[in-house]
């Protein structure tokens, strides 16, 4: 999705298929100690990320070719005529940089929320529940459970408030990014402390998430918490920001919340999942929030009378970020 809707690229299914597989390496050794070693970790991000802007430059080149008579931008549209806005137009280098960026930011994020949201579901399936029971008072749902063709739309969508409540708690408890970095633009004090001009200064999601005042048993699921009732986020817009904030908030919040949303109204409509494990997975933080050895998880799909279609047959998904 990141590569064909936020990029614009054309590339065959089997050269994707490697791309992706190399595009795995590289995160997987993201965050590795700088040490150039033959078979360390720092070594084989680097290889991979070599291989990625290798196939990139290739994707750009073609790109840039075709451009011509198109009705639409896409994000690396927008960056390239944004750039020659400013009088400089952007190399190729920068091009493959800017790309690999955007295709992280797009790729690992969205995987990381797509599987918390999966594991939340199966932990707490009174949720499942309610959410289901929206749909079916929305119309989405037939008495059986089975979805309604061609009834999800996107102001449909925005109309399911239970459901922005199961996706705003999820972000809340299970962020995909830790926090973002900031450069000092001008000297000031904080709590006592002076923060010079040209220092990098991180701020934590995660923990201020923790720590905000305005959440009640901030490590229970709960996605109440944002109903129109008791709206915990509403005091303060700082203790709520799993996008960031301020201009250079997250440029694609919004699409990575309707597909969250999108993939939590198909799972509820037309399945039954359960965790293909004897126990949920340990979680770790780096490179972004996922499951250390990826989440399995078995998917059974549902008829309109809520039977599962071939029961005798299971289909098995091993979702891993």
């Amino acid at each position: 999705m990141a590569v064909r809707v936020l990029l614009g690229f054309s590339i065959p299914e089997e050269d994707l298929g490697h791309l992706f597989e190399v595009y795995q390496q590289f995160v997987e050794n993201v965050f590795s100690l700088p040490v150039d070693l033959p078979f360390s970790g720092y070594r084989r991000g680097i290889q991979a990320r070599q291989i990625l802007q290798k196939g990139l430059e290739k994707a750009i080149r073609e790109k840039l070719q075709c451009t011509q008579g198109k009705d639409y931008s896409d994000a690396l549209d927008i960056l390239i005529e944004s750039s020659k806005e400013h009088g400089k137009e952007m190399t190729m280098q920068e091009l493959k940089d800017g790309t690999l960026e955007l295709i992280f930011a797009a790729y690992a994020t969205t995987a990381s929320a797509s599987t918390s949201l999966i594991m939340q579901l199966l932990k707490h399936p009174a949720v499942l529940e309610k959410l289901r029971e929206e749909l079916r008072a929305q119309g989405l749902l037939h008495g059986g459970g089975c979805p309604c063709e061609g009834t999800l739309r996107l102001d449909t969508l925005s109309s399911l408030r239970y459901l922005d409540c199961v996706i705003k708690e999820v972000m809340r408890l299970f962020t995909p990014v830790s926090g973002g970095y900031r450069t000092v633009l001008q000297t000031f004090e904080l709590d006592g402390f002076q923060i010079p001009k040209g220092w990098s200064v991180m701020y934590s999601i995660r923990d201020t998430h923790d720590t905000a005042p305005v959440f009640k048993d901030v490590n229970v699921f709960d996605p109440d918490r944002f109903s129109q009732a008791r709206s915990e986020d509403k005091d303060g817009r700082f203790h709520y920001l799993p996008f960031g904030g301020g201009v250079r908030t997250c440029l694609g919040k919004h699409l990575a919340k309707l597909f969250l949303k999108v993939l939590a109204v198909e799972l509820a409509s037309t399945s039954r999942f359960e965790l293909a494990t004897r126990t949920f997975p340990r979680i770790t933080l780096v490179p972004v929030l996922h499951p250390v050895d990826g989440l399995s998880v078995k998917f059974f799909g549902l008829d309109s009378n809520q039977n599962e279609i071939l029961p005798e047959t299971e289909a098995m998904l091993s979702a891993t970020v």
